[in-house]
């Protein structure tokens, strides 16, 4: 279960966010073969970002994009690095390979809850959780679920939260 987190500045339209959100989604899916319904994301638009713009001699502008995933540990690190490379050439030419920071975190199976207070994963006893999921209500089978949302998140993030479920 990848846990995506996606901070950019604010004032993209709506449709570019779902894009961006569809593009990593699709990634994972493709790179390292998650379920497509297991989908957990949080977008936030910020005022500013702060980074240095030529890190690395990797020429940034205003328009960067923060993605971390958060995934189980015990991935090659192929996988691991294809997931960045696959990333970088979806969101193609919504955000240029430049503007585009991933961060990739890895952390045991049983530090997942995917509800209930429950840790799923370690009581399958670390088996996979069938491919169609859980049965849960329609009411918690948004397609994306947006958990933090800042302070200073637009009317238009209302929307997205909205039309992603």
């Amino acid at each position: 279960m990848p846990l995506v987190r996606i901070d950019l500045r604010k004032g993209r339209p709506l449709q570019e966010l779902r894009a961006i959100a569809e593009a990593v989604h699709a990634a994972l899916v493709e790179a390292i073969g998650i379920p497509r319904q297991d989908r957990f994301q949080i977008i936030t638009e910020h005022d500013s970002l702060v980074f240095n713009p030529s890190y690395l001699g990797i020429e940034r502008t205003d328009e960067l994009v923060f993605i971390q995933i958060v995934i189980s540990a015990g991935r090659t690190v192929e996988k691991r690095t294809a997931i960045f490379a696959l990333i970088a050439r979806k969101l193609e030419p919504l955000v240029r390979p430049q503007d585009l920071l991933i961060n990739l975190v890895e952390t045991a199976r049983e530090n997942w809850s995917f509800g209930d207070g429950i840790a799923q994963l370690r009581a399958a006893g670390g088996a996979a959780i069938d491919e169609d999921g859980p049965t849960v209500s329609p009411a918690r089978s948004c397609a994306v679920m947006l958990l933090g949302v800042v302070e200073d998140v637009t009317q238009g993030m209302g929307d997205l939260g909205r039309s992603l479920q």
